[in-house]
């Protein structure tokens, strides 16, 4: 039997993975099994470029933090090798990274499954944010739409007052 420090430490560990989980927005569960070393000090840094926390853990630590944070239908997925990678803010920016290097690997490293707020998604949902634009383009597109009939107003309008004015000088 372990012993109660040992026991404390885990306790304290899951505590600390539970509440990362439920600040996260959205994460990630992957097997990393088959990158090299190489390749993931690379997806390591793009991760942790992006904001991204992505740490290695144990099937049954993140099995209980996730029960005390509330998430749900992770369980079945958590086998073999596990890591995991959250962000608190931004849904689209681990799975965009993760899936590249899923490509990148040949089918090696793979996603396991996802999870938005307190609920899993399957890792072909995982993939469909993979391939949405980020954030900032997003805004941008959102802006030029909303832009757009006010600049198609103020044509109208000109276009009006053009030909009132050949009216007028007629």
């Amino acid at each position: 039997m372990a012993s109660e420090k040992i026991l404390q430490s885990k306790q304290q560990y899951v505590d600390e993975l539970a509440a990362k989980l439920e600040k996260a927005a959205g994460g990630v569960i992957v097997d990393y099994r088959g990158i090299t070393v190489a390749e993931d000090t690379a997806l390591r840094k793009q991760l942790r470029e992006a904001g991204v926390e992505y740490f290695v853990v144990k099937n049954t630590l993140l099995k209980r933090a996730a029960e005390k944070a509330g998430i749900t239908g992770i369980d079945e997925h958590l086998e073999g090798t596990t890591a995991i990678a959250v962000h608190e803010d931004d849904i689209i920016a681990a799975p965009k990274i993760l899936f590249k290097q899923v490509e990148a690997s040949g089918g090696k490293f793979s996603i396991k499954v996802g999870f938005i707020g307190k609920e899993a998604i399957a890792p072909a949902v995982v993939e469909e944010y993979a391939k949405l634009p980020n954030k900032e383009t997003l805004v941008s597109k959102l802006l030029f739409m909303l832009q757009s009939p006010m600049q198609r107003l103020a044509i109208a309008a000109s276009e009006i007052a053009k030909k009132k004015e050949s009216e007028e000088v007629a």
